[in-house]
């Protein structure tokens, strides 16, 4: 113990006369007394020499000595010789520093919180569920058995096959989920990332987004439906956009329609986008087929409901007059900055 305080008194002798003038000094004494083979790291080598009943002595000892050092080290780093130094190679740390470019919501992102805020008049609730899924959730439920002709209809990436478990190709298992609950009447959006194993295209995407609707309550008719999507596509687009809808079929709804509005990007005159029609689909739709209800354990004699849903890549594309799907997965700086006002 005595040969260890002398050498520690030796050395903070030798610390506290150490001039520094500039940071190549200041490198040189972090690397001699406080680096890896440095002196504190030395000395502190020393607690295998004492004896047990001295080690506490000796420990508070060698971390006084430690901390001396790494205050001196810090009080060298505060100088104001340093910032001499730096103004003399041309740097003055006193300038505010370079401004950052702000970040911008994705296009994708202002249309979904959109059409979030617009069914929020109407009582609409936002649900959410995983975005990996079994098959009954994402198929059975919703009147697709395994034989189901319709199943065609889905390019489903799968996980795994026994049991199956796969990438949910639409956000209608989420539907699925609230439907269990049993807590009616329930009315709810369900946005989120859907997938399925498509050619990639300007206007098709192996990934994109989606929000579905569903309102299920006693009494509830195919007027109502339409009722809400007219005051939704006029929020969305103006008051004087033209909307028709067309038979269609899913198996999870019946009767079931698809809806159109007239083209935004071309004014109904015919582009690529909408095929030269003039009309361009947005959304699938119709009232909650009995055998769904029931596989959710609810009375279909005494409930009806209708569900939604729609691509919110496509709303954003006619929103903002995109011709090409693919723009908003490639993270283009140049295309992503023209959202900045969009903030």
């Amino acid at each position: 113990m005595e040969n260890l305080r002398a050498l520690i008194d030796k050395y903070k002798i030798e610390i506290a006369a150490e001039a520094i003038s500039n940071v190549a000094e200041a490198e040189a004494f972090r690397i001699k007394y406080l680096g890896t083979k440095g002196l504190v790291k030395t000395i502190m080598g020393e607690m295998r020499n004492v004896i047990p009943e001295n080690k506490k002595e000796a420990g508070q000892l060698l971390n006084e000595f430690k901390i001396f050092a790494e205050e001196k080290f810090s009080s060298f780093n505060n100088n104001s010789s340093f910032e001499n130094a730096s103004v003399s190679a041309g740097i003055d740390l006193t300038l505010p520093g370079t401004a950052l470019p702000l970040g911008t919501r994705h296009p994708i992102s202002i249309i979904q919180n959109k059409i979030v805020s617009i069914f929020n008049k109407l009582g609409f609730a936002v649900a959410e569920g995983p975005e990996i899924e079994d098959d009954f959730h994402n198929f059975t439920a919703l009147n697709l058995p395994e034989d189901h002709p319709a199943r065609d209809m889905q390019d489903t990436f799968y996980l795994n096959e026994e049991p199956a478990w796969l990438l949910r190709t639409h956000t209608s298992s989420v539907q699925i989920r609230e439907m269990q609950k049993g807590k009616l009447p329930l009315r709810i959006i369900c946005p989120g990332r859907v997938y399925r194993n498509e050619t990639i295209s300007a206007r098709a995407h192996c990934f994109f987004n989606q929000v579905e609707g569903l309102y299920i309550a006693e009494n509830v008719s195919f007027a109502d439906l339409k009722q809400t999507l007219y005051f939704f596509v006029k929020e969305m687009f103006g008051e004087d956009i033209k909307v028709r809808f067309r038979p269609s079929y899913f198996p999870f709804t019946e009767p079931s329609a698809e809806m159109d509005i007239s083209c935004l990007i071309c004014g109904g005159e015919g582009c690529s986008v909408c095929k030269k029609t003039g009309w361009v689909e947005i959304l699938g739709c119709g009232m909650v087929h009995p055998k769904v209800l029931e596989n959710c354990g609810i009375d279909s004699n005494k409930y009806t409901g209708f569900a939604f849903g729609m691509g919110i890549e496509r709303i954003t594309m006619l929103s903002y007059q995109i011709k090409d799907l693919r723009l908003f997965s490639e993270n283009d700086i140049r295309f992503l900055k023209q959202f900045e006002t969009a903030l």
